[in-house]
């Protein structure tokens, strides 16, 4: 994934958790309104803190029927014992500069270039991130569990915090802040 600067610490920390991750889940509601998840690639993390996927048009055409939808991106790396949540909303984009922009041949296996009429973009603009964040060494994380065990209580076994996105369209880093403290525990 492609990482533009954001324009807050906050984001600026997000993005660099998210550094490495190729899979996402994305949730949303399906044509019966249930709730369905998707594993997808996303290729990159604009300045607005918006991420974008390639998807096909014909598998979600029906679900933006209506416009923006809401949706849930999480992202889950085990060994670094970190896990994100994303919540926003989505739309498809359908733009031809910007599909050229962040074609990869990566993508090559599900459209046949940058020009494909199946290849539109999901745009996903998060309103608030939650990110746990643990030890990343598998004995420290084993050590914390025993401490916590012991302790009859939660010790070392990770942070949580909470990031509002700004609004993109307002466009002012003052609107991002670290809604929780990043020492509380999971």
């Amino acid at each position: 994934m492609k990482f533009q600067e954001q324009r807050s610490s906050e984001m600026q920390g997000l993005a660099e958790r998210l550094q490495g991750q190729r899979t996402a889940m994305v949730t949303m509601r399906d044509n019966a309104g249930l709730l369905a998840s998707r594993p997808l690639t996303p290729v990159e993390m604009d300045s607005q803190g918006a991420l974008w996927f390639m998807v096909s048009r014909q598998s979600l055409a029906t679900q933006f029927a209506a416009g923006d939808q809401p949706v849930n991106v999480a992202f889950s790396d085990e060994g670094k014992s970190l896990f994100v949540s994303l919540a926003g909303t989505a739309r498809l984009v359908d733009d031809m500069s910007r599909k050229v922009a962040l074609w990869s041949t990566m993508a090559r296996p599900w459209f046949s270039g940058a020009d494909d009429p199946d290849l539109t973009l999901l745009c996903v603009q998060p309103r608030n991130a939650e990110i746990w964040d643990g030890p990343d060494s598998s004995v420290m994380r084993a050590l914390a569990m025993a401490t916590s065990v012991a302790a009859g209580r939660p010790i070392g076994l990770g942070e949580r915090e909470s990031v509002t996105v700004p609004n993109a369209a307002a466009n002012t880093p003052a609107n991002a802040s670290l809604v929780a403290n990043a020492t509380t525990p999971f």
